[in-house]
């Protein structure tokens, strides 16, 4: 999931597979049901806006001269919100948080260098993985610190 950040388009092929990957491996490590749950959530909304994005990549996108509005669009931020919500869920070990902040600077630098809605979108998702990824790394601190006493 995070190899397949770098490039949010065409990344998303690989993206999809290992959200699958990671709900199937809570499934087979017979992880609790919330967490199962939590990561099968995650993989359908991966799975609804990549089916959303590459099916508008299909018709000619949307805006502009395709004939239909902006709008059309929301149905991408499923995909945008549950990879944030897979890399920085529950359950996720130090380096994936750790790689996930590298990842929301990427999307800061990107979103940095567009003057346009979706530079807009990918400066708040790289706020929000970068907030989310250093609120799960203190959760986990506090954690081990109340668990040392």
């Amino acid at each position: 999931m995070l190899v397949g950040a770098l490039d949010p388009l065409e990344g998303s092929l690989v993206i999809l597979p290992g959200s699958g990957l990671v709900a199937l491996g809570t499934f087979l490590n017979h992880g609790e049901r919330r967490l199962l749950s939590y990561r099968v959530g995650v993989f359908i909304m991966i799975a609804i806006g990549v089916g959303a994005l590459w099916g508008f990549s299909m018709l000619g996108g949307f805006g502009g001269t395709s004939g239909r509005s902006n709008l059309w669009g929301l149905l991408i931020l499923p995909y945008l919100a549950g990879w944030q919500m897979g890399i920085c869920g529950p359950g996720s070990p130090r380096w994936t948080l750790w790689l996930g902040i590298g990842v929301g600077l990427w999307y800061l630098s990107i979103g940095a260098m567009l003057s346009n809605g979706i530079g807009i979108i990918l400066l708040v998702i790289g706020m929000l993985t970068i907030a989310g990824c250093i609120w799960r790394l203190l959760r986990q601190e506090t954690a081990q610190t109340s668990d040392a006493r």
